[in-house]
């Protein structure tokens, strides 16, 4: 049998993104990752091989919200990650979907960091 599991789709294109999207100091790869209960975000500077700037649905202040993996949700993580993002000193930003497609919650979340004033 033959079939081609969606994981392994799933994989396939996060390759793909992952050969022309590369972050450095000055522009970092921000990526994101929606799981079914929470999101995670992160700015991350692939030359040096460190993460710049995390945020989950799962921190503290966050947690207070009851946040979840839904539009509203991807809203308001957007717009704080982009508020810590900018505190860090980051302005410019290459954005890694980590293979969804830019629909829905991706490009809410996307549109919601922008609105906070991440260029990308």
């Amino acid at each position: 049998m033959n079939t081609i599991r969606k994981a392994d789709l799933l994989q396939k294109r996060r390759w793909r993104i992952r050969k022309k999207v590369f972050g450095t100091a000055a522009r970092p790869r921000f990526a994101v990752r929606f799981t079914s209960k929470h999101i995670y975000a992160q700015a991350i500077d692939d030359e040096a091989g460190t993460t710049l700037v995390f945020l989950s649905s799962l921190d503290a202040e966050l947690r207070k919200q009851k946040l979840t993996s839904n539009l509203a949700g991807a809203k308001a993580l957007g717009v704080a990650f982009a508020l810590k993002a900018k505190a860090a000193g980051l302005s410019s930003v290459v954005f890694d979907r980590s293979g969804a497609l830019y629909h829905g919650k991706v490009k809410v979340f996307a549109d919601a960091a922008r609105e906070g004033g991440l260029a990308f």
